[in-house]
């Protein structure tokens, strides 16, 4: 049994610290409401960043709240290219050793030593919802998407367990544009195997002949 996973495309964006914050937008100063997203007590700030890399600038990045105790930028593969900063996967709030931007707001810069990270594509789901599919959090597994010629299985789809999250699967716009959906996409989860499996073993096995 499986159930539908509405895919969510999460454009570029910033989340910050409430230091940063201020730095960037005055002392004391808070974020302005403008509407709540899909996760529940995450919003959209009226406030908007512009993003500094070596080679590029991307204006105007999209702030969500709450605060949170470090900044973190969520860029797609191609954003951080165009920006020249090393594309490092990760999974949300895990910025150690990822590489850092300059975050420029009206009242002047700042420069952060890291928190510039692809975020690595996740499903969000409920306790009852993983018990449902047999799954825990922090697994991963294959998504087979629902599309028009172009449907794809995406594979290290890391899954988050809370009972406060609404399900859905979050995808950057890379990943997005690869498959050719309608207005409501939506995935199932897939089983090749028993359990969780290495990818990449999986590639080597194919290779030597080994069939799974």
């Amino acid at each position: 049994m499986s159930i539908k996973i509405p895919i969510e495309t999460s454009a570029r964006h910033l989340h910050i610290s409430q230091e940063d914050f201020e730095k960037l937008f005055g002392e004391g100063s808070k974020p302005h409401f403008i509407k709540e997203l899909s996760q529940p007590g995450q919003y959209l700030c009226q406030e908007r960043v512009t993003v500094k890399g070596p080679k590029g600038t991307f204006e105007n990045m999209a702030l969500l709240g709450p605060f949170r105790s470090d900044t973190q930028v969520e860029m797609s593969l191609t954003d951080t290219r165009k920006l020249g900063i090393p594309s490092v996967i990760r999974q949300s709030g895990d910025i150690e050793g990822t590489p850092g931007c300059i975050l420029s707001g009206p009242c002047g810069d700042i420069e952060i030593p890291k928190g510039v990270i692809v975020a690595k594509r996740h499903i969000h789901m409920t306790p009852d919802e993983a018990l449902a599919l047999h799954i825990k959090d922090n697994d991963e597994v294959f998504v087979l998407t629902k599309s028009y010629g172009r449907a794809l299985i995406y594979a290290d789809v890391v899954v988050r367990v809370h009972r406060n999250y609404h399900l859905a699967m979050h995808v950057d716009t890379d990943e997005a544009n690869a498959f050719n959906s309608d207005t409501e996409p939506y995935g199932v989860i897939v089983r090749f195997f028993d359990s969780n499996f290495n990818t990449d073993k999986w590639i080597e096995d194919e290779l030597s002949g080994i069939r799974r």
